[in-house]
């Protein structure tokens, strides 16, 4: 068995394990090795106080300034008030009760690590009774320039376990380490010039110098970018044995007949994508595409002849959709543009036409009995749906491709759900369509497991959408002409969005509120200072709005908890023209097609994801007039969010805003269920930083794989790609 696996209670004592697994989740050797330092300390270089933030725990580098002793005057004992500093500013450390001990050892000059929680005590910064660790002052002088030299691992740690006692633990652990196993073969070492397992762990924990440590982490980089590509060649192979059913197009059906009747002409990307998606449904193994595009570049016409492509050739093709309003509007959008050709089977049908059936969860049962049988006999080519076709009571004929509608809505369990629907002998073709893809997604695609093809051009008749930042805070008068702005482009005939991120009133908030799309709601911006306020809501904006800057003009509010009819009645009026502004949660997200609405104004946009934030821009520019998207907030500069948002107006390019998106919130869990970065698999490896790495790991795994598939003759690796996957991992990798 590889050591790395033994409990942590055979190499520490029972006593410390427990501490370790009780705080920091660490229960064997490869847990303890594999909890690397977040940063590394210098002698010398010490922290930058005024950077601490209250509320944080933290571990600061500093350099005692002065110690001052007396007695408390409420209780016994005394008060030993340390004043450190980093040559700038300065942090106070309170010690009670007995100080003798910290007088003795906190005296001017010295340097430690101190470790606390940051609090505010008459407007000075504190940490009360840290835990610290003196810097050796008994070093001998002929190794003093090496020591001040070596850098000081800083663990992520607890308050009650400080960042020294776990490199304490990890020195025992290393001491009796000794030779391991290596997973990567020697011949890969070699050729990419790697230390072995056991020297990258001894110089990641404890490094003499830049040098060593760069060569251990290239070589823990590795581990990690390998394992998963060996478990991912593995699958990719294992894909290849999959059967699917070719559907390769025909030149004088369905899809001919759709492209003559066609009242404008494909764009150079459609047609390109266009055809390299038709190779692949022609193939005899299923197809896994991502159709990544910005809003309005055309992806649902090119899923639609892809879906044509199919139903030429026998099959059947289902779109699912994320909500009612989004599966409702390309049931109508596909049943218009396909005409007569969407009448199969009825009176002035055309002779090669097909029939577009809708269902959702809201059908009464005699519509939903009906497009049941329908997809069940193979009426319907196309079945158009949300959720709904997931049930185990809804059946297809012969399911040939699955098409899912904004990607980042879906779990990859859901989207196994309806591929199932195919049968257990054949696999159904996929396309995935999104216009931000979620980060795991762009890992996938780092790590090359997913086929991208992109549309990056707009059809004729649409418009750039210009994107600006809003301080509130900073500069009201910023908001100020923003309403102006609003007022004006209504003035001039057109339309407004203005989407808040809660509905607002006594219940509780629908399910179609920020936060549900991508989960990046910013979670990550809970800075120092006072308590936020709760995110403004429909329910109070619109009436403000109505009363005040926008006074004279057709203001209504639309959001998730609205009656069916009466959400579908303000819409069609803000369609119809007969409103100027529309005030909404994201339920206007998708599905809302309104060419003369021009304008869009975010509120609090720094609650929203990215993903949606690009989602909802997209809803303006839909008709010939520039669409103007403003991004209100009231963060502070600099913060993530701030850059976040800088970086959603600085740029349409989907894939783009997901990089942004990673780097924020990190890529996932690539081999997990974990979407939000929570749970990683990946310690050591950036991927945005360490695409070339991943890049040469891809193809050193894939030679290996090839000659061993089953790992037969590297026991190793295949022992570390067990431990990598799990059970569960192995299972979700499966799916997909």
């Amino acid at each position: 068995m590889d050591r790395r696996r033994e409990p942590l209670s055979k190499t520490l004592g029972d006593r410390t394990a427990a501490t370790l697994a009780r705080t920091l989740d660490l229960h064997t050797l490869g847990d303890l090795l594999r909890h690397y330092p977040r940063r590394y300390a210098r002698r010398g270089e010490l922290t930058d106080l005024a950077s601490l933030a209250v509320g944080d725990h933290v571990t600061v580098l500093a350099e005692v300034e002065s110690a001052i002793s007396r007695p408390m005057k409420q209780r016994r004992g005394r008060l030993l008030t340390v004043t450190v500093t980093d040559g700038r500013g300065r942090l106070s450390l309170t010690f009670f009760g007995r100080t003798a001990h910290y007088e003795r050892e906190l005296v001017p000059g010295r340097q430690a690590l101190f470790a606390g929680k940051v609090s505010r005590y008459g407007g000075t910064r504190q940490l009360t009774h840290p835990e610290y660790e003196l810097l050796d002052e008994s070093v001998d002088a002929s190794v003093a320039e090496e020591y001040a030299a070596r850098p000081i691992p800083v663990y992520p740690s607890t308050a009650s376990l400080p960042s020294w006692r776990i490199a304490k633990s990890v020195g025992v652990a290393l001491d009796g380490l000794g030779e391991l196993d290596d997973p990567l073969p020697a011949a890969l070492r070699a050729r990419q010039r790697l230390v072995g397992l056991a020297e990258a762990y001894e110089g990641v924990h404890r490094p003499h110098d830049d040098a060593q440590l760069a060569r251990a982490r290239r070589r823990l980089k590795w581990d990690e970018a390998f394992g998963v590509q060996v478990a991912l060649a593995q699958r990719r192979l294992a894909a290849q044995a999959l059967p699917a059913r070719p559907r390769p197009p025909r030149p004088d059906g369905l899809l001919a007949a759709f492209d003559a009747a066609l009242p404008f002409t494909l764009t150079e990307g459609q047609r390109e994508v266009g055809a390299a998606i038709a190779a692949d449904l022609g193939g005899e193994h299923p197809m896994h595409r991502l159709l990544q595009g910005d809003v309005g570049a055309g992806k649902t016409l090119v899923a639609l002849r892809a879906m044509l492509q199919v139903v030429d050739a026998g099959g059947q093709a289902a779109l699912l959709a994320p909500t009612e309003v989004l599966a409702q509007q390309h049931h109508r959008s596909i049943t218009a543009l396909l005409g007569p050709l969407a009448e199969g089977g009825m009176l002035g049908g055309a002779e090669q036409a097909t029939r577009v059936t809708l269902l959702t969860g809201s059908q009464g049962a005699k519509t939903r009995r009906a497009a049941l049988l329908e997809a069940a006999s193979g009426d319907a080519g196309i079945v158009v749906g949300t959720h709904a076709l997931l049930q185990e009571n809804v059946q297809f004929a012969d399911l040939g491709l699955v098409v899912v509608d904004e990607q980042h809505r879906f779990g990859v369990e859901q989207r196994d759900a309806l591929r199932e629907k195919a049968g257990t002998d054949r696999r159904p073709h996929v396309l995935v369509m999104t216009a931000t893809p979620i980060p795991r997604t762009v890992a996938m695609t780092v790590f090359g497991d997913l086929d991208v093809i992109a549309l990056t051009q707009l059809p004729a008749g649409r418009s750039p959408v210009a994107t600006h930042v809003v301080p509130a805070a900073d500069k009201p008068h910023f908001l100020r002409r923003a309403y102006e702005r609003l007022a004006e482009e209504v003035g001039k005939g057109r339309q407004v969005y203005v989407v808040c991120p809660r509905i607002g009133g006594d219940e509780p908030d629908a399910p179609d509120e920020a936060g549900t799309g991508d989960g990046a709601a910013d979670t990550d911006d809970a800075e120092a200072g006072p308590p936020r306020r709760p995110p403004l809501a429909v329910l109070d904006v619109a009436p403000m709005l109505a009363e005040g800057p926008l006074r004279g003009l057709r203001v209504a509010p639309l959001h998730g908890r609205m009656p069916p009819d009466e959400k579908e009645s303000v819409m069609r009026r803000f369609a119809e023209g007969e409103l100027d502004v529309l005030v909404a949660t994201t339920v206007v997200e998708v599905g809302v097609d309104v060419p003369n609405a021009s304008t869009m104004m975010i509120m609090d946009a720094d609650r929203f994801g990215v993903s949606q934030l690009h989602q909802l821009r997209g809803r303006v520019g839909r008709g010939s007039v520039p669409g103007l998207c403003l991004l209100v907030t009231e963060a502070a500069e600099p913060s993530k969010a701030r850059d976040r948002l800088a970086a959603v107006a600085a740029t349409t390019d989907g894939f783009e805003l997901s990089r942004v998106d990673l780097e924020q919130r990190r890529e996932g869990d690539v081999l997990g269920a974990a979407q939000s970065g929570r749970r990683s698999s990946l310690r050591m490896l950036t991927l945005l930083r360490d695409e070339e790495l991943i890049g040469d790991a891809r193809e050193a795994a894939a030679e290996l794989v090839a000659a061993d598939p089953a790992l037969e003759r590297h026991p190793a690796l295949a022992d570390a790609v067990d431990e990598l996957l799990g059970d569960d991992r192995a299972e979700y990798l499966e799916k997909a």
